[in-house]
């Protein structure tokens, strides 16, 4: 009796922030349908073909352009760094997590980007992040991005203090308006160098022409261009010959250099600045040894071996060619990523669901990753492709393109 007094009958709904969890439907939805195309489990190396449901899998969803992730070579380094240095750092790069083989590792990406200095972070992610929200540390701040910039650069601009304004892709005339519009603050251009579902170069010529005019700098991510353009594999503004006018160059390890990790790299002072700013690096652990050690190895083969490099570029114009002389639309690809626009979003995971039954892995893309009505089948080449696992993978692309009426001539 004497606890009833403390009792309050609650008649409304209790709120759950989880409540948004149980409600979601979408994934589900597809794994009853059968389309479900994520989180699929590879039972083997990241190579030409892969083990998926112990069945021999041909990838053509891969970024491991030239090939590395399973290199005899690669894989020592790997091995030679955590027998030196064991598994991990325990402590951020800050702190106690600076190794000689990452002062080593930044030493050789400057040089392979043409920059004074370099910093590397535990991923990708983590090095957009970390540049983009300690550059664009107040109010007025700006960052201004490409509408199709990778997720990191956007979140980086999140992270920060400063504004971000959005150029329609690739479109230089709104890229000029913006600019005339902000032409008295702080500013920095923000770009891919090579977008991740189109494929497409950035315009860097138009770019660093603009930022010049109305006193701006420029952040190229160069993600999916390392390995793959310039005369070193040092990205699109190396291809370009605009090292000197892109400030900020920013990679990953995750694709041609066959690891996990990501840098920056710029003139030493801005670099320093980032390296006490970045919180993404300041209160994160640091890069493993072993993923140092195997980005090292990866940097040697790109220099021993340029040969790779022709080859991925061979295997890109051969599907290129043979893509659209059956009559697919593949947008206004550039690079070793090849969209193969579909435009209806069931069409499309009816044509990744053929092509997986044939025993070929490819990415299908829907909204928002990609505009409405432009869903899209991603596929992307490696330098280690043989011309029979290209010809096989033609031959199934005609068969769906033809059962499901999506081609053009």
């Amino acid at each position: 009796m004497g606890h009833q007094g403390n009792t309050v009958e609650n008649t409304s709904v209790r709120p759950n922030i989880f409540q948004k969890a149980y409600q979601y439907k979408d994934a589900d939805e597809a794994r009853e349908a059968g389309i479900y195309p994520y989180f699929r489990v590879i039972h083997s190396d990241q190579d030409t073909n892969v083990k998926l449901n112990g069945s021999d899998v041909l990838m053509l969803g891969s970024n491991s352009y030239l090939g590395l992730t399973n290199h005899p070579y690669v894989k020592e380094k790997d091995r030679e760094a955590i027998d030196m240095y064991g598994t991990g750092c325990a402590g951020s790069r800050f702190l106690n997590g600076t190794l000689d083989i990452h002062i080593q590792l930044e030493e050789r990406l400057a040089k392979l980007v043409d920059k004074e200095a370099a910093l590397v972070f535990a991923t990708g992610y983590q090095a957009n992040l970390g540049a983009i929200s300690a550059l664009a540390s107040t109010r007025n701040d700006l960052v201004i991005t490409d509408k199709l910039d990778h997720a990191c650069i956007i979140d980086g601009v999140r992270m920060s203090f400063g504004e971000m304004v959005r150029y329609n892709h690739s479109d230089m005339n709104h890229l000029e308006k913006l600019l005339q519009q902000h032409k008295d603050r702080p500013k920095i251009i923000a770009t891919d160098g090579v977008f991740s579902m189109d494929g497409d170069i950035a315009k860097l010529n138009d770019v660093t022409y603009l930022a010049d005019k109305y006193a701006a700098q420029v952040f190229v991510d160069e993600a999916h261009s390392i390995g793959v353009l310039g005369e070193h594999g040092g990205g699109s503004a190396q291809y370009l010959g605009l090292e000197d006018q892109t400030e900020l160059i920013s990679g990953t390890f995750s694709k041609s250099l066959a690891s996990v990790g990501g840098f920056v790299a710029g003139d030493e002072k801005v670099i320093d600045y980032i390296k006490h700013h970045a919180r993404s690096m300041i209160f994160s652990a640091s890069l493993p040894p072993g993923s140092a050690g195997s980005v090292l190895g990866a940097l040697d083969i790109m220099e021993q071996e340029p040969e790779r490099m022709q080859k991925l570029w061979d295997n890109t114009h051969y599907m290129m060619h043979h893509l659209q002389d059956m009559g697919f639309d593949i947008g206004k690809s550039e690079t070793p990523i090849v969209p193969v626009i579909i435009g209806d979003d069931t069409t499309t995971f009816q044509m990744w669901k053929m092509l997986q039954e044939a025993n070929i892995f490819v990415n299908p893309t829907i909204p928002p990753a990609v505009a409405k009505g432009q869903s899209l089948i991603r596929t992307s080449y490696m330098a280690t492709h043989t011309k029979d696992q290209l010809d096989y993978a033609l031959m199934q692309f005609k068969k769906a393109g033809e059962e499901l009426g999506v081609l053009q001539r």
